[in-house]
């Protein structure tokens, strides 16, 4: 199997590239794809900082690339943007596609437990194999300059992997995050399933429950929702979130967006502000 990045697409847009990659994950025990948005380089030698975009239930690498006009801004800001995928694919463990919120296109960013899902490691090949595999294949990287930022389950992942790696990434935000999984369905299905039965499992990859261990977040922590998000009050509980930054002194930033629901129209809105966000720390 070979783990080496093969491009299979290439797009210009805003006088750099979209490129589209497939792989062998050996943490996922599949191919996966990956998309790389390469802005336009100053010099041969230029390496560019990495900002990661883990995206929300049902998408692939390809939604967030096609849809939030993210280009614009990463192009004038000098950024490198990573658009993984949300699961393993094709490893036809029953049941993987017999819901949209928990299997294929469902990872969640953790690792699971339970033997069945033992593929689904999603955190681990975000925080430790990707990473790798960009800084080996793509000089033009500089991963020891990375942020991460996401929308919905990307959310949640952007801000637990971020929570649980402060030495590693630059700055974090989200878009509608799944704040508090351990209280909300989405959550209960996914961790149950993934992680089984005890609590404390679920703990270490609820942003809320590592908030309150956390006592040295210094950057200022992002987070856009749309007021008239249907999620909002029973799957995305970003209040539990801020009560927790105020009891742990962590700095945040909750922008309530009237009017906004849960889709790629309220990210593309807003997304210059989380490009600018990010460039800025990763520039420091």
């Amino acid at each position: 199997m070979d783990t080496k990045p093969t491009e299979i697409s290439v797009s210009k847009m805003f006088e750099g590239y979209n490129k589209r990659y497939k792989h062998f994950s050996p943490t996922l025990g599949c191919s996966m794809t990956f998309h790389i948005y390469f802005p336009p380089s100053p010099s041969p030698s230029h390496k560019f900082p990495v900002l990661y975009w883990l995206s929300g239930l049902t998408c692939t690498d390809e939604n967030f690339i096609i849809k939030s006009g993210a280009q614009r801004a990463a192009s004038a800001e000098g950024v490198a943007l990573i658009a993984p995928d949300t699961s393993p694919r094709g490893l036809n463990v029953e049941g993987e596609a017999d819901s949209w919120d928990f299997g294929v296109g469902a990872g969640f960013y953790l690792n699971a437990t339970q033997e069945k899902w033992k593929n689904w490691r999603m955190y681990d090949y975000v925080v430790k194999e990707l990473p790798k595999l960009l800084s080996e294949n793509f000089p033009q990287l500089d991963t020891s300059r990375e942020s991460i930022f996401g929308h919905s389950m990307g959310g949640h992942g952007a801000l637990t992997i971020y929570l649980k790696n402060l030495d590693k990434y630059k700055s974090v935000s989200a878009f509608a995050p799944i704040a508090n999984p351990v209280n909300c369905p989405w959550g209960l299905k996914a961790f149950s399933n993934y992680l089984g039965s005890n609590k404390a499992d679920w703990e270490e990859y609820d942003a809320t429950s590592l908030i309150s261990k956390c006592n040295n977040v210094s950057a200022t922590v992002l987070i856009d929702q749309g007021e008239d998000d249907k999620f909002l009050h029973d799957q995305l509980l970003p209040h539990k979130f801020e009560d927790a930054c105020k009891s742990a002194n962590v700095p945040l930033i909750l922008r309530l967006q009237p009017g906004y629901d849960h889709s790629f129209y309220f990210i593309a809105t807003f997304i210059d502000d989380h490009i600018r966000h990010h460039a800025k720390a990763l520039k420091l």
